[in-house]
């Protein structure tokens, strides 16, 4: 199904959406917006008390999972819309399933009414997306495109492309961040690129295990035109290219740290070089940039999975036929978002860093290897979402001086560290806490020595403590700088 197609059909058509937060009311406006007969449902009993509805939007809340299911499907839906935060064991979306009826995540909506000329270029991973993403945008800025970064960095891509077909900025492609929740029902995307960064196990418990989770990372593959970029050091995304129904004439394409072969883009030296799109691909290589482009993002040596994430951004840009200079100049241009290994300050000789973003095992391990041997006191633990920490632990405990474990359930974090790290102190801070980052920072100081970093890389989700990695990332900020400060 090409873009654009359901943008007259929705109206008057009775439509779902399964909960209210920043994508699940994006829809809802946006649906309101095309004449859709809408159904907003959530299972906050009081959520209509902090959400702003439009008129003629129905409301319906209640707790109980199989009694929301029933009333909302009652209304006899032809399509059911969701949000990204409901897995698919949810009663509601499983029984809109097994009855047969469309379920869209909103970026399946998105892709629906967007105009067929919008470039899309979608990446998923289970880590550096972000930064990815906001590359790509860069790039695409740097070549004159209007193509803002969108989805699961943080805007809504439906109410975008609405507002571009309403009379906004005409939008010539879009940066699409994709999380493996939003994959999951997105069915009909057919993006000019897409790329898997890399995959390690994360949210296990929303797709059900391993399997479930690789099975919608892959998705982000289906339909491409041009493209199919994948991690040459991770084959697990080589193996989802492999599998992937693309449209024909789309080419694997490899990003490596090393140099590229036949169709990669890779590192000649110092040299971003792109054999991939250039037509001579097979003894010629076209210069993207150099690691100078790159210098401004880390205060030290480059970490190489930055340097990784610049490659990916690079394919996918090209992808969409992007010139190699604007490779370069939007690489120079592009600044990163926070909480992303950003130095809060420096006291008595110690670094303190933020990495609150580093959300799972992967990007915790990533942070890690930035560190000298035997200087990380290191902070970690939240909501493990199913996960386990050995590999992290084994690979990165010469980096340990110490570790302060946070978190309601500290369990997985320290089970790890006791069984592969015993040596290693570790400072548990107690669930109930109610100062607990900055308690944690304490018992890290306590640790520390002149030359070492305190690295805030929790690991884990924050929900269980915080609203949001942000407030996590910010509350470890707000410690540090009182304990800058004598407080």
């Amino acid at each position: 199904m090409s873009a654009g197609t359901a943008i007259d059909e929705l109206r008057g058509t009775r439509v779902v959406v399964a909960g209210l937060g920043t994508s699940g009311l994006s829809a809802v406006t946006v649906l309101t917006e095309l004449g859709a007969r809408v159904t907003a449902v959530d299972a906050d009993p009081q959520v209509g008390d902090r959400v702003d509805l439009p008129s003629g939007v129905a409301l319906i809340a209640d707790a109980d999972p199989e009694r929301l299911a029933e009333r909302a499907l009652g209304t006899d839906p032809a399509i059911v819309v969701t949000s990204p935060g409901l897995n698919p064991r949810t009663p509601l979306l499983a029984h809109a399933v097994d009855a047969g009826t469309p379920v869209w995540s909103e970026v399946e909506l998105a892709w629906q009414i967007c105009r067929p000329d919008v470039d899309w270029l979608t990446l998923t991973g289970t880590n550096g997306k972000t930064t990815t993403v906001g590359m790509l945008a860069s790039i695409l800025a740097a070549a004159g495109r209007n193509a803002p970064a969108v989805g699961n960095v943080g805007t809504p891509i439906a109410e975008t492309v609405l507002n571009s077909r309403a009379g906004g900025d005409r939008l010539d492609a879009l940066a699409v961040e994709l999380s493996s929740f939003q994959l999951h029902f997105t069915h009909s995307v057919s993006p000019v690129a897409g790329a898997c960064l890399n995959l390690a196990d994360d949210h296990l418990d929303w797709h059900g295990g391993r399997a479930g989770y690789a099975a919608d990372k892959a998705r982000v593959y289906s339909g491409a035109r041009v493209a199919c970029v994948y991690n040459v050091a991770d084959p697990a995304t080589r193996a989802m290219v492999e599998s992937a129904e693309v449209v024909e004439g789309a080419r694997a394409v490899g990003f490596t740290l090393g140099s590229p072969g036949l169709s990669e883009v890779g590192l000649v030296e110092d040299v971003l070089a792109d054999r991939a799109f250039v037509p001579n691909r097979s003894s010629h290589a076209a210069e993207l940039g150099t690691l100078a482009d790159l210098a401004h993002l880390a205060a030290g040596p480059l970490p190489p999975h930055v340097v990784a994430n610049a490659l990916a951004a690079a394919a996918l840009a090209r992808a969409a036929d992007v010139p190699a200079p604007a490779v370069a100049q939007g690489l120079r241009s592009y600044a990163p978002g926070g909480h992303r290994m950003e130095e809060v300050a420096e006291v008595d000789g110690v670094r303190y860093v933020d990495d609150s973003k580093a959300t799972n095992a992967h990007a915790a391990a990533a942070a890690l290897a930035g560190v000298e041997e035997g200087r990380a006191v290191w902070i970690a633990g939240g909501l493990a979402k199913g996960a386990r920490f050995d590999d992290l632990v084994v690979s990165r405990r010469d980096r340990l001086r110490a570790a302060v474990v946070i978190g309601v359930d500290p369990e997985p974090i320290v089970d790890a560290l006791s069984r592969h790290a015993p040596d290693v102190p570790r400072t548990v801070v107690p669930a109930g806490d109610t100062e607990v980052m900055r308690t944690a920072v304490t018992r890290a100081r306590e640790h520390a020595r002149p030359g070492d970093v305190v690295l805030l890389a929790p690991a884990c989700a924050s929900m269980d403590q915080f609203r949001s990695y942000a407030e996590r990332g910010d509350a470890f900020a707000a410690a540090v700088t009182d304990l800058a400060a004598g407080r």
